[in-house]
This record gives C-alpha cells, sequence and structure tokens, in this order.
C-alpha cells in the first residue's frame, strides 16, 4: 500500500457560477481601489483607516464567502491592479496619488493587508473518513 502523500491531488474545475463570482470580485476589488484612492488623501487619516478597513473587509469576507484563497486573491488582484494604474500619471501631467505620507501607507499598506488576507483566508479540506492517515 502507497502512502496517500505520493498520490495526485485531483482536482475538479471550478463551475461556471464559481467562476463568475471570481470575475466579479475581482471587479468589485477594483471598485473599492479606486474608492480607496479617492477616499484616502480626502480624510487624512480618518480616509486612510477606512480605506485600508474597506479592502480588509471585502477580502477577508470574500475568502470566507468563497471557501478558500481564491476568493481572497481575486478581488486583492483587482485591487492591486487598480491602485497601480492609478498611480501612472497621464500625458497632461495629472495624477492621483500626490507625494505624501497618506499616499505611500495606502500603496504598501493595501499589499500587506492583502497578503495577510489571502494569508488567513480558510483552506478547502477534503471530506470523508479517509482523509486521515495517521488512524
Amino acid at each position: 500500500m502507497s502512502s496517500m502523500l505520493a498520490q495526485p491531488i485531483k482536482l475538479k474545475r471550478p463551475s461556471a457560477l464559481r467562476a463568475l463570482a471570481y470575475v466579479a470580485l475581482f471587479l468589485l476589488g477594483g471598485v473599492v481601489g479606486v474608492a480607496g484612492a479617492l477616499v484616502q488623501p480626502a480624510w487624512f487619516p480618518g480616509g486612510l483607516l477606512l480605506a485600508v478597513a474597506g479592502e480588509a473587509g471585502l477580502l477577508l469576507g470574500a475568502g470566507r464567502a468563497m471557501g478558500g484563497r481564491a476568493g481572497a486573491v481575486a478581488p486583492a488582484g483587482g485591487w492591486m491592479i487598480s491602485v497601480i494604474l492609478l498611480t501612472a500619471s497621464r500625458p497632461e501631467g495629472d495624477f492621483l496619488f500626490g507625494t505624501g505620507v497618506s499616499s505611500y501607507l495606502f500603496l504598501l499598506g493595501g499589499m500587506a493587508i492583502a497578503v495577510i488576507c489571502a494569508t488567513l483566508a480558510p483552506v478547502r479540506q477534503p471530506g470523508g473518513d479517509d482523509v486521515r492517515l495517521g488512524n
């Protein structure tokens, strides 16, 4: 009898509804990123705390609702892409983020929150009686 650790993991494709939910979470992460970018400089320090708390709530809630880390990673990806696109300056010279402590705290703190929330998201476990190896 071979060890269960040596067996390949059989993964199944996500359903169309689950894939649609991931796309919706990705887009919602982008919306939260844009909203946070607009709120954080308006009411410093309360706006910064509100923006980061909104991102953390979305990521934790999505991870729990989807039952896995991918639920937290999807909105985190949308948040990071939208925020990075907003940091680029336009040909007219306009840009959304100013040079200040608040902007850097929002960017770096938001990325740290994304990593923390993706790590804290629940991991899907296989079900059944034969998943325990020792007994």
